[in-house]
């Protein structure tokens, strides 16, 4: 069911503006009970606590006091990203879980690649999408890591071979998807779960799904720099950022009927952590890559997070 106490606030804030802006009870009457129909009738109702559980924070992880830990692509700093070897090394160094990043060929099938292009990560050159499978298949995904003398070569894994692996290792996965929601529905149905909330719930609402949130994505980049040096366009984008923010954090969620969210690291704290158990959602920080950051999750929010290594600090990741 909604939370009244929220959504008596909501509404009551819905109606003052219409009738502010229209001068009419009737029309802020009728506008709001309109809202408060689509809410009930058009949102997913969540997936209960105890299966979301068995996903978010798996194994008997918390009878020795430990938080879960996801490897951020596999893990991009031990091993390469999105690569069987990187989900090995994940479990090896005692990840609970994976995010990977899902996209397609031109010939439709789906593999790991984060970027549009295989340029930065492998030894070829141009979009993916444009690639066929097999031309795909003869790169090294390991080209350009740092311990490539390491992994020598890796190729860029299937999502049935990411998935098969990370069933032989228990490892929870986490999908960013990164187009053709359509066909990735069809594919992680057989497989597993995935956070394309709305139409994958309308395919399977048992589906565990999450939203992820950075706070003033439009108008900054990550490292807080303004995207624009125009005030106009900082102010307008910085608007729509507050408009996102509230939509996050009072509709989306409920639309969508989520169990988790993944909120970027520096926007994290007990009391947002506190607001979201209110609500029965679970809070996954990301991308936590210091000693001292894991030291604060671990100990002080004891919520799951996403880093870049297991193993040793590294670069931050905004």
């Amino acid at each position: 069911m909604l939370q009244i106490g929220d959504e008596v606030v909501y509404f009551s804030v819905v109606f003052l503006l219409v009738v502010l802006v229209t001068r009419s009870a009737t029309w802020a009457t009728l506008l709001t009970a309109f809202l408060y129909v689509f809410m009930v009738m058009f949102r997913f109702p969540p997936v209960p606590a105890d299966r979301a559980a068995r996903v978010l924070r798996p194994r008997a992880l918390f009878s020795g006091g430990g938080v879960p830990v996801v490897a951020h692509r596999g893990g991009s700093h031990d091993a390469p990203e999105n690569t069987l070897a990187a989900i090995r090394e994940a479990s090896r160094n005692g990840a609970t879980g994976v995010e990977l990043d899902l996209s397609f060929t031109a010939d439709g099938v789906p593999v790991l690649m984060h970027d549009e292009t295989v340029d930065r990560t492998t030894n070829g050159s141009g979009p993916i999408s444009k690639l066929q499978f097999v031309q795909l298949r003869r790169l090294n995904a390991a080209a350009h890591h740092r311990m490539k003398d390491r992994f020598n070569v890796e190729k860029v894994p299937t999502l049935q071979e990411a998935v098969e692996e990370c069933i032989r290792h228990q490892l929870t996965i986490f999908f960013d998807v990164k187009g053709q929601p359509d066909m990735v529905i069809q594919k992680l149905l057989n497989y597993t779960n995935h956070e394309n909330q709305s139409k994958m719930r309308q395919t399977d609402p048992h589906v565990i799904t999450a939203l992820t949130h950075r706070p003033w994505r439009l108008s900054r980049f990550g490292d807080g720099t303004p995207r624009s040096l125009s005030t106009w366009s900082q102010l307008w984008t910085g608007v729509l950022d507050v408009l996102l923010d509230w939509a996050h954090h009072r509709v989306l969620w409920k639309l969508c009927g989520i169990s988790a969210i993944l909120v970027q690291k520096d926007f994290i704290s007990r009391d947002y952590v506190q607001y979201w158990a209110e609500r029965g959602v679970e809070v996954v920080g990301w991308t936590v890559n210091t000693a001292v950051e894991k030291e604060y999750y671990q100990n002080l929010l004891k919520i799951s997070y996403m880093t870049d290594s297991l193993l040793e600090d590294c670069d931050p990741h905004y």
